[in-house]
């Protein structure tokens, strides 16, 4: 009987590690928050995601952190949006690296905002921090911290694996 018991208790245990989603190195991912669509580049070798934003603006709302800015992107229409702030993160500029030498390394100040997303079917909300992407050619970038969140894994030959966003 006891061993009855013990292989029923095993077998209603959830599974103890989910097997990962295959995503491309570029997706879409929809922001209903901000009623937009974006391409992003996933990269496992950032930590955490990244969102083209400019004329960012931080300031107290009712004793608590907010940030004002807009999208800097190519169909950016001006709108202006206002998030509250979950935190601010210190990113160290990889250009002044120097072997851990920490004389000269610019540590940028960004807010980071919490934020939905959806990626195919499968909505979640990320820490995303909010910095000037207008000069790359993805403005949106994941991180490892998202990809988990996302439970996904990243074949970089492949693009796009997940279509328009449907959630």
């Amino acid at each position: 009987m006891k061993a009855v018991l013990a292989l029923l208790s095993l077998l209603s245990l959830p599974a103890l590690a989910a097997e990962p989603t295959l995503y491309g190195r570029y997706e879409y991912f929809k922001l209903p928050e901000l009623g937009q669509t974006l391409k992003a580049k996933m990269d496992t070798g950032a930590l955490t995601a990244s969102l083209s934003a400019r004329n960012i603006e931080t300031f107290t709302r009712n004793g608590e952190d907010w940030v004002r800015f807009q999208l800097a992107t190519k169909d950016s229409d001006g709108k202006v949006y206002e998030h509250k702030v979950s935190r601010t993160s210190r990113i160290k500029s990889r250009a002044d690296e120097n072997d851990g030498d920490e004389e000269g390394v610019e540590v940028a100040h960004r807010p980071v905002i919490d934020l939905e997303m959806c990626l195919g079917d499968v909505k979640q909300t990320i820490e995303v921090n909010l910095t000037d992407r207008s000069s790359f050619n993805y403005p949106l970038l994941i991180g490892a911290k998202g990809l988990r969140e996302f439970g996904a894994a990243v074949n970089p030959a492949r693009r796009y694996v997940a279509g328009q966003p449907e959630c």
